[in-house]
């Protein structure tokens, strides 16, 4: 989804551990930006402004403006970030240059609501499969997400990628029959063990005969 938000953004020269430290000290992250047919930039930007933008409706699939310092406003997004394992502060991103009259793919959540039939009235199971799609659009057509109705689901019914009404230059791009959700029945209970002998055959040792077992007599002992 395209927004009027815009960040600031420096060009830095050197790379590096070292480097990162300095500019997290600043109150900036290490970040790259490429894609557009030319090279990649790296760049130091606020890491607060881009923790907002991934927290926000359209997370990742916002499309902001990059205005560096000395240069020109360019629209990106976040294609890839870094947390820090412990803390969980973003420490880097990757942003990807936005051609606003392309084609892009993205994935957009999918939102399931209501009760389907199938659980109020039949006793099924409702299960949500996958929760995104992916889709192909121009860069204003990114939706922010996708809802999806289930009530009329009964049991034994599905709702697929290709059932998902698509507006505007937005094209399907996941498999059309791929699982959003669907309802199914719950598990019998499992029988209870058989205690009938005979569903458990004995099984008898070669080489030995049981007690009281007939066969040839036994020779008698000489005195």
């Amino acid at each position: 989804m395209v927004t009027g938000l815009t960040i600031a953004a420096e060009t830095r020269e050197s790379r590096g551990k070292n480097e990162a430290r300095r500019l997290r000290v600043k109150g900036f992250m290490p970040a790259v930006m490429y894609g557009g047919g030319t090279t990649p930039a790296a760049l130091a930007v606020n890491p607060k402004e881009v923790t907002k933008i991934l927290n926000s409706r359209t997370g990742h699939n916002t499309i902001f403006n990059v205005s560096i310092a000395g240069g020109e406003s360019i629209p990106v997004m976040v294609v890839d970030w870094q947390n820090d394992p412990i803390k969980d502060n973003l420490l880097h991103v990757d942003l990807k240059r936005i051609d606003l009259s392309q084609r892009i793919t993205v994935k957009v959540p999918v939102i399931t609501q209501g009760e389907p039939k199938g659980v109020k009235l039949q006793g099924g199971l409702h299960e949500i499969i996958t929760r995104e799609i992916e889709v192909e659009c121009l860069p204003n057509d990114i939706p922010e997400q996708f809802i999806v109705n289930v009530s009329e689901l009964g049991l034994g019914e599905s709702i697929r990628a290709a059932d998902i009404p698509l507006i505007g230059s937005m094209t399907l791009v996941s498999p059309a029959d791929s699982v959003i959700s669907h309802v199914i029945s719950l598990r019998a209970d499992e029988a209870a063990p058989a205690t009938d002998a005979a569903a458990e055959p004995e099984v008898v040792k070669k080489g030995k005969k049981e007690d009281g077992a007939t066969g040839d007599a036994a020779a008698p002992k000489k005195k």
